[in-house]
């Protein structure tokens, strides 16, 4: 089977109801924090990705076992100290940022040096952004390069708790400092960014140790020594990253209309839709209800005639910092000038995401105007491609992939978008759904 996709033709209109995998942030939680609980937890609808599966390997490692049957997923949680940490250990985090940033912070009370390893695309992102935290809890950590993977992490059972200022908007980092915070004696401190709240809504969920106090720009967090973690059955909600796909798609194709249902609707998530709704697009909330903290609804978007361009609020950034590529494809379609500023976290993802949405656009035809952070995007409301466009060596980033699939079905031209497979880290159903829409 080749590990490539063609696409020669724009995708006609459709009328459709659609289900998106299960979100990836919240699977990879579930998982971290059912292995701490005292007891058995289970799961509906998990993400079955790549970067999911590596953290059930990971939490197997650590001693604690799971199982998958009749689409439910179990794991045999042993409390806030049930792992066990055997001599020479390696733990594999693939392609997640989230796990091996996570992990780190749950294994900080190892008194055996730990080793974390990962693909070639996570072992050039950035870990001294953890690692450096961490270290004032009292842990000790060697990073290649100083600050890249592989590196080895060594703990203590004598943790100091620490004030820590998260000032980039990493929701990891973040969760990986409250973890850390939760095996140690008194209070730690966090002055963080406001980033996606996840970790947060859990622990208010399963009514642990930890105060949050929202201000204008970012949170305050207080976290105490967790004693106990109840274990957590949870149905998880379709990713609103992955449902931004089918969003941008069907708001560029013509005479079109997709419900997604089920979607979380997180509000520190949910960036894509307030930028796309300033551009115009037609997007609805239906059945908007609340689940474990989480708020959850059904997506309703139509075809948009007409495509404003904006001057994107950075504020916005955050909320919307993994759909950047897929919006920027809007921007392509806006009539007029788009700008997006303070945008440097993209190059902290799986490729550098800026560099890359740019080429895409640039392939397509579309002027663009560039600097470390920022892009304006000249948009072009007549755009047709007809050429043909290759796509390839892109560190196998999954939204580098789907992007260009979207723009393919959307603007035409004969496209080939190589490492498909790509898709297995966060939405293996990616191109099912796709031919669900053609059909």
């Amino acid at each position: 089977m080749p590990n490539s996709v063609k696409i020669t033709s724009k995708i006609d209109n459709f009328k459709k109801t659609i289900r998106v995998s299960g979100d990836k942030s919240i699977s990879i939680r579930w998982v971290l924090f059912s292995s701490l609980a005292n007891g058995i937890s289970k799961a509906k609808n998990l993400l079955i990705s790549e970067d999911v599966l590596a953290t059930i390997q990971a939490i197997k490692k650590l001693g604690i076992k799971s199982n998958f049957k009749n689409n439910q997923f179990t794991i045999y949680g042993k409390g806030i100290e049930g792992y066990k940490y055997k001599k020479n250990l390696t733990i594999n985090a693939e392609n997640s940022g989230t796990l091996g940033r996570l992990l780190l912070g749950l294994v900080i009370n190892s008194n055996n040096k730990i080793k974390l390893i990962g693909d070639k695309s996570l072992s050039k992102r950035d870990f001294k952004r953890i690692s450096d935290p961490l270290t004032k809890f009292g842990a000790k950590f060697k990073l290649k390069n100083k600050k890249n993977l592989p590196l080895t992490i060594k703990g203590t059972s004598n943790l100091t708790p620490i004030k820590y200022l998260e000032n980039r908007g990493s929701a990891q980092c973040k969760s990986s400092v409250i973890f850390a915070a939760m095996r140690t004696n008194g209070t730690t401190q966090i002055k963080a960014k406001k980033s996606r709240n996840h970790t947060e809504l859990l622990c208010k969920y399963l009514k642990l140790p930890i105060i949050v106090k929202s201000k204008k720009n970012y949170d305050e967090i207080n976290v105490k020594k967790v004693k106990l973690i109840k274990p957590l059955n949870y149905n998880i909600p379709s990713d609103i990253s992955s449902s931004a796909f089918f969003i941008v798609l069907t708001a560029l194709s013509s005479r079109s209309e997709l419900i997604i249902k089920n979607v979380n609707i997180n509000p520190s998530r949910t960036g894509i839709i307030t930028i796309l709704k300033k551009m115009g697009v037609k997007i609805m909330m239906n059945n908007i209800r609340t689940y474990k903290g989480e708020k959850i609804s059904d997506i309703k978007v139509k075809s948009s005639k007409i495509i404003k361009s904006i001057n994107c609020p950075p504020k916005l950034n955050s909320g919307a910092i993994d759909e950047f590529l897929i919006i920027f494809l809007v921007a392509a379609k806006a009539n007029g000038i788009s700008k997006f500023t303070k945008l440097s976290e993209l190059n902290q993802k799986e490729s550098p995401r800026l560099k890359w949405g740019e080429y895409i656009l640039n392939q397509m035809g579309i002027k663009t105007i560039s600097t470390n952070d920022s892009i304006k995007i000249f948009g072009n409301p007549k755009l047709k491609v007809e050429k043909k466009i290759i796509i390839k060596n892109y560190l196998k980033d999954h939204r580098v992939f789907m992007t260009s699939v979207i723009a393919a079905l959307s603007f035409g031209g004969e496209w080939k978008v190589h490492d498909k497979d790509s898709i297995k880290t966060s939405f293996p159903s990616f191109l099912k759904i796709v031919n669900e829409l053609k059909n």
